[in-house]
């Protein structure tokens, strides 16, 4: 990377900065037993304990009340953020069926990519007969590149299944 956006020095070389996995349950507010199952799933996908989220503002035609929880969240860093990289790029993503890869344009402008993935059963450690609802969640892997191109091609040299055309 250093020859391909002449870089002057190595620290100038993007990096992952951390991964955050989010699960955003609506239904969590009728059925609080749905929430705490997502919960114990996302730590058991990732290996940490998954941190509750609330509402910031009442929103009275989805009967929704400030403070309520509405979803959880993990944020990986270090070596379980690689950790959790490999097995998402090695073991999740070809299990989704008629995976073609990536979209390369899943970009937010700044270097940073989201994913998002309709069911957690293509987790090696989720069980089909354990799961309590099928939900989705959103995967933002964070850099420190400074644009869309950096954190692309340090991506696809982690190995981020991109889509060739």
């Amino acid at each position: 990377m250093m020859k391909e956006f002449s870089y002057g020095n190595p620290m100038q070389v993007p990096r992952l900065d951390r991964i955050v996995l989010n699960v955003g349950m609506g239904e969590a507010s009728q059925n609080i037993k749905l929430l705490e199952s997502a919960v114990a799933e996302l730590g058991r996908i990732t290996g940490q304990k998954a941190m509750m989220t609330r509402a910031r503002n009442s929103i009275s035609e989805f009967k929704l009340r400030r403070g309520q929880p509405i979803g959880c969240k993990v944020t990986l860093r270090g070596t379980r953020m690689f950790e959790f990289l490999d097995r998402l790029i090695c073991i999740a993503l070809p299990r989704i069926t008629d995976f073609r890869g990536i979209s390369p344009h899943a970009f937010d402008g700044r270097g940073n990519f989201t994913l998002g993935i309709k069911e957690q059963l293509i987790f090696p450690e989720i069980s089909y007969d354990s799961v309590a609802s099928i939900h989705g969640m959103d995967i933002v892997i964070v850099t420190t590149a400074k644009n869309n191109d950096e954190g692309r091609a340090l991506l696809r040299l982690l190995g981020m299944p991109f889509q060739t055309s």
